[in-house]
């Protein structure tokens, strides 16, 4: 059985946390691990192989998360990244997924940011999936609902057979299913074989079929365990429910009962992580969350708040209304885009920056290199750069010219100069650079030669 771990999105309800180059199945929150790392940590347990199908800004993310947990128990080689040049929904990143395996091979879809406890319950649900893939269905995993929700679709059954699926409905209507019994939200997780799934999706949804064959006939193997998808954009943009699932006669539910979260908004997260600790007068039942340790929360007469600060952004909604944060995005998506791309820390395969101060004419950065790690040799058009190592050793390339500056020392880059930033030493090289140009955007680079081939 081989898990497609589905890793795609950018978890706009989670905004400020949650951003498009850092999206929530990556944030460290739950004791120091990532969804991401928990999903991994859970299903190499009963997978033999793995298929993460994301993208590329996030693939350097997921081989940080991975590299954390190569160990005897799980193996980093197992891993295989099918990346994405453009989203096109979970009925096109499945079909990759399914063409990348055998047809009779069993693959077991999961999101990458979902939140599941009781593994022997989940092992169990997981176990039964199997045995109906086997014999030719497409399962998904209904869960046993524990209050009226309308943040979930929700299946309708009997026994194991599906009645019909439902949208997200309103409190009235869900509080009905709840009450019925046989409702189940849906999980978003699906098992079946290869094949039987690509059959399927040829009978009901042949356009997003076609595209996708098209596509994988042009996919760029970069490696054993590295595929990249550039040819998508005339893909349907659908996913596998109103594809395929609400339409095949060969679906089966698969009821479980283990603890699930998808932690989809600030009212679910609240449940998982516990609050800062806030100073509060005549102030109760507030969640409180801030990216600084040391940074003092304080509030007054004020309840049932949940309060996010982070160094860019702080986001103050009521309690139930946390669905809401995705149009705060859709807005600031119109006015200032950079805040649901970026942290002020951006992760890069080679590091991570952090921006200190941009202004009208210069930028000062913080950057990490790893060690082993280089940035690519590139150029800028609008810019200077001086840099200042404050720890580690640098290997600066400047034209032709090759040299270290240590801990303390600085070097110069003009405009135009063809450069490179690497670190050759087995601790991490940190330095500050400034910025001075007309232009500091991170667009304008020039990359020559990439060690991670990106363009």
């Amino acid at each position: 059985m081989k898990n497609v771990i589905l890793s795609g999105g950018s978890g706009t309800r989670l905004w400020p946390l949650s951003r498009k180059l850092m999206p929530k199945q990556f944030l460290k929150l739950f004791n120091g691990k990532s969804l991401f790392q928990k999903t991994i940590e859970r299903n190499s347990k009963i997978c033999d192989d793995c298929i993460v199908v994301s993208n590329m800004d996030q693939y350097f993310i997921a081989l940080d998360d991975l590299e954390e947990l190569n160990n005897e128990k799980f193996n980093i080689e197992n891993t295989k990244f099918l990346l994405e040049g453009v989203g096109r929904n979970t009925a096109a990143a499945i079909a990759f997924a399914a063409l990348e395996s055998n047809e009779d091979e069993v693959l077991f879809i999961t999101p990458s940011d979902h939140l599941i406890e009781d593994e022997e319950e989940y092992k169990k649900a997981v176990l039964r999936a199997k045995e109906l893939a086997e014999q030719g269905y497409l399962v998904t995993f209904g869960i046993t609902p524990t209050e009226a929700n309308t943040g979930y679709g929700y299946i309708e059954a009997q026994g194991e057979d599906v009645i019909k699926f439902h949208e997200k409905p309103n409190l009235e209507k869900s509080k009905e299913y709840l009450k019925k019994g046989n409702y189940y939200w849906n999980s978003g997780m699906f098992m079946f074989r290869a094949g039987v799934y690509l059959n399927e999706l040829k009978k009901y949804a042949p356009k997003v079929y076609e595209e996708v064959i098209k596509s994988y006939e042009k996919r760029q193997i970069i490696s054993n365990n590295q595929i990249r998808f550039k040819e998508m954009k005339n893909i349907p943009d659908i996913s596998i429910d109103y594809a395929v699932m609400e339409k095949s006669n060969k679906i089966k539910v698969v009821k479980s009962n283990f603890k699930w979260n998808d932690v989809g908004s600030f009212d679910s997260l609240i449940n998982e992580i516990p609050s800062k600790e806030g100073m509060e007068i005549e102030s109760k039942n507030n969640f409180y969350y801030s990216d600084d340790e040391k940074k003092v929360m304080a509030t007054i007469g004020i309840e049932d708040l949940i309060v996010v600060d982070t160094k860019d952004a702080l986001l103050i909604a009521k309690k139930g209304k946390t669905q809401k944060v995705k149009d705060i995005v859709d807005i600031l998506k119109e006015k200032n885009k950079e805040l649901t791309e970026l942290h002020t820390i951006v992760h890069r395969p080679w590091g991570t920056y952090e921006n200190l101060i941009d202004e009208n004419g210069y930028k000062i950065k913080r950057i990490v290199v790893k060690p082993g790690k280089r940035l690519s040799l590139q150029k800028h058009f609008h810019r200077n750069e001086h840099w200042i190592v404050v720890s580690g050793t640098a290997e600066v390339q400047v034209g032709n010219k090759t040299y270290l500056i240590r801990p303390n020392e600085s070097t110069y880059i003009n405009m135009g100069e063809i450069h490179r930033l690497s670190n050759p030493g087995k601790i991490p090289v940190v330095l500050i650079e400034a910025q001075v140009g007309e232009y500091t955007g991170e667009d304008d680079i020039i990359r020559i030669e990439d060690d991670f081939k990106r363009v």
